[in-house]
């Protein structure tokens, strides 16, 4: 891989000897000093020496140590077990950065696993005698704090709202502000009402299409039935307006506290009510309110073109970050690209994320945008994440090179449980970046895209270019809260880009647009191979519009509502769709726009469970055939091994050799550690928006 793991490996195999201390430069301690010089793991008998308490304290360390010694070896910094709580980030710059030869490693020490919160652990509970938890907070009641999440014994717990299941629909829209957005609409007479408590406090959280605006209520007009908002949603155009019909629910109503696990903030009296589930205690629960957005930002000097280099943080939790709702509401067109991340950088090179969790996080896990090179997230743990998992780039395009964010790896993870504040947020999501590596990942039980790679629509110029989405298993996408997504998701120029060996299933949209790949507006020079899709509602593959790419020896089955599905008929070359395996039994085969001849299918091999006859549109085979198109394509029956067990293997003497289909071994799909353990961490999907 990277250069910088080969000491980084050296000090692993050092640590490895049987017997030996783990050897550090610096440790630190949750009774650790300061004052203490650092380099004892614990303290001395005598209490006059021993650890640091505080990481800031390590990194002041490290830098003296760097000042006066030039060093061919790493350099260590051991974090003991417990909980180190931030109220501001840890701010690394290039006067932190190691060398190739020398990384500064921060890492947990061998056995335990320190947590680093952006949170506080709230204590001094009166339970109520109903049976309720209060808590006086003074900096809530000042107006110094305010906070929407809350955790309870490491879940994450919800606000209460109506209706407690499922959505309302809005009843009439109304027109948006010209030049922003929607700021009311209709509801059924009782859904909205004036006379709950801090009105201003209560939020709309309401669906468009492929996103869900976070709506603070400025009044209720109980005559007209009409609910308006402090601010809009992000545009005035179809997509980003709020319809007739379209879903919504309302949060933080003080009235609808009444389900165990929820709780309410009253920010006029500084009062934090909690009704507990069953079993839980006050003497024996943890329970954490975020106070940091971010707990570790590195931070080179883009204009100097001095980067933070070669540092590694390896075994450590990042836990608990903040995000309130702004006053005006919260609405952004796509993927909530633009929330920060509780782990940032910017101009950051050569630097890596190992073994390490993010959790219980109020936007994204990571970001890596401008400037930043070559840095790896490998072998993580991301989940329970208010936003996504890994963003990678930026939405605007740079000229300079040395400010474009390229040549990232994000490996081996587990990226789940996302967008609970957020719902429209994705997996790992790639703007103007090129050469980045996203494989061997498992992406689960997200509410909109798996993997999001481009942030051009149309042919214009993009830097989306040469990335790689390989061996990922990407499932539970959706999940029926919003529409128009994949699995995996592209926009724009893509030469050089490949997507191969990624196991999709399960993509579950509301209305429309669940596909497994799905090629949007100007996908162009896009290579998709030996890919294996199945459950997905509305196709396994889609392309809306897109020049002359490439779908080749994938497997798609099961989808519901059409197989395959074409949008906009341009005048150049579609796609090529060729040595693919279509199972399905119902819907069309083909859905969409097949008017025109500007594709070209051929030596696919198609099968719908029963026999019969297959339609291509509204045209038989040889119809087909007699445009140019599946001239070697053959129907029957592939001979899966057990498909409705999501076993897509060949038996001996399958039809696909008939084509040249390549048997394709997805056994390395997903986490490699997972494998290692023998099994999947990832647990059942949860729904809490849709609850």
């Amino acid at each position: 891989m990277w250069k910088v793991m080969m000491p980084v490996c050296f000090l692993g195999a050092m640590l490895a000897v049987a017997g030996a201390q783990p050897k550090a430069d610096f440790y630190v301690s949750t009774n650790g000093n300061d004052s203490w010089s650092g380099k004892l793991p614990a303290p001395n008998r005598q209490r006059t020496d021993g650890p640091f308490a505080t990481l800031k304290r390590a990194q002041q360390a490290v830098r003296e140590l760097r000042r006066v010694q030039r060093l061919n070896r790493p350099v260590v910094v051991m974090v003991r077990r417990g909980t180190y709580a931030l109220s501001e980030p840890l701010v690394f710059t290039p006067e932190d950065s190691g060398t190739e030869e020398s990384p500064t490693v921060y890492a947990a020490y061998p056995g335990e696993k320190p947590v680093i919160s952006g949170g506080v652990v709230l204590k001094g509970w009166v339970v109520t005698p109903d049976g309720r938890w209060q808590l006086q907070l003074p900096e809530v009641q000042r107006g110094e704090w305010n906070f929407i999440q809350l955790w309870v014994n490491g879940e994450r717990r919800y606000r209460p709202r109506l209706p407690k299941n499922g959505y309302y629909t809005i009843a009439e829209e109304l027109p948006p502000v010209s030049g922003k957005g929607s700021n009311s609409f209709v509801f059924q007479k009782g859904e909205v009402r004036p006379d709950w408590y801090r009105l201003n406090d209560v939020e709309v959280m309401a669906t468009q299409f492929w996103t869900m605006a976070r709506l603070r209520i400025a009044q209720v007009d109980t005559e007209k039935n009409m609910v308006t908002f402090t601010g809009t949603t992000s545009h005035d155009q179809w997509w980003s307006t709020l319809h007739k019909g379209h879903r919504y629910f309302v949060e933080n109503v003080r009235e609808a506290l009444s389900e165990p696990g929820e709780w309410y903030l009253d920010r006029g009296r500084g009062v934090l009510t909690y009704l507990p589930k069953p079993g839980e205690t006050v003497e024996k629960s943890v329970v954490v309110a975020p106070k940091a957005e971010q707990l570790l930002v590195l931070r080179g000097d883009l204009d100097g073109r001095r980067w933070v280099q070669h540092l590694v943080f390896r075994g450590l939790t990042f836990a608990h970050t903040q995000w309130v709702t702004p006053a005006e509401g919260y609405s952004f067109p796509q993927a909530e690209a633009i929330l920060g991340a509780a782990l940032s950088a910017e101009g950051a090179r050569d630097c890596a994320f190992e073994d390490c969790r993010v959790t219980h996080t109020g936007a994204w896990a990571f970001e890596f945008g401008r400037g930043c090179k070559r840095n790896r997230v490998e072998r993580c743990e991301l989940t329970d994440l208010g936003a996504g998992g890994v963003k990678i780039g930026e939405m605007t395009i740079r000229q300079d090179e040395e400010e474009v964010a390229s040549h990232h790896v994000i490996r081996d993870n587990l990226i789940a449980h996302g967008g609970r504040l957020h719902p429209a947020a994705v997996g790992v999501w790639i703007g103007q970046s090129p050469y980045n590596r996203i494989e061997h990942n498992e992406i689960a039980d997200f509410y909109y895209t798996g993997v999001s790679i481009g942030w051009t629509w149309g042919y214009g110029e993009a830097l989306a270019h040469h990335n790689t989405v390989a061996y990922n298993h990407i499932h539970h996408i959706g999940q029926g809260v919003l529409s128009d997504m994949g699995g995996i998701y592209t926009l724009g120029f893509h030469e050089g880009t490949v997507l191969h060996h990624n196991l999709i299933h399960d993509v579950e949209s509301l209305s429309y647009g669940g596909w497994g790949i799905y090629f949007d507006e100007g996908t162009t020079h896009i290579l998709a191979e030996n890919n294996v899709v199945y459950r997905t509602k509305t196709g396994g593959f889609h392309q809306h519009y897109g020049k002359e790419n490439m779908v080749r020896n994938n497997i798609f089955a099961f989808a519901r509502e059409g197989q395959i599905q074409r949008s906009r008929p341009e005048e150049h070359l579609s796609f090529t769709f060729e040595r693919n395996i279509v199972y399905w039994r119902e819907g069309p085969l083909l859905h969409g726009n097949w008017g025109d001849n500007q594709y070209k299918l051929d030596y696919n091999l198609y099968w719908r469970e029963g026999g019969g006859e297959v339609q291509f549109t509204n045209l038989t085979l040889e119809q087909w055939r007699a445009k140019g198109q599946d001239v070697h394509s053959v129907i029957a029956d592939p001979l899966f091994v057990a498909p409705d067990k999501g076993d897509f293997r060949l038996k001996p003497g399958s039809p696909a050799s008939q084509i040249g289909f390549q048997p394709i071994d997805i056994s390395g799909a997903g986490r490699l550690t997972n494998k290692r353990k023998g099994g999947t961490s990832v647990a059942p999907p949860a729904f809490p928006v849709g609850r």
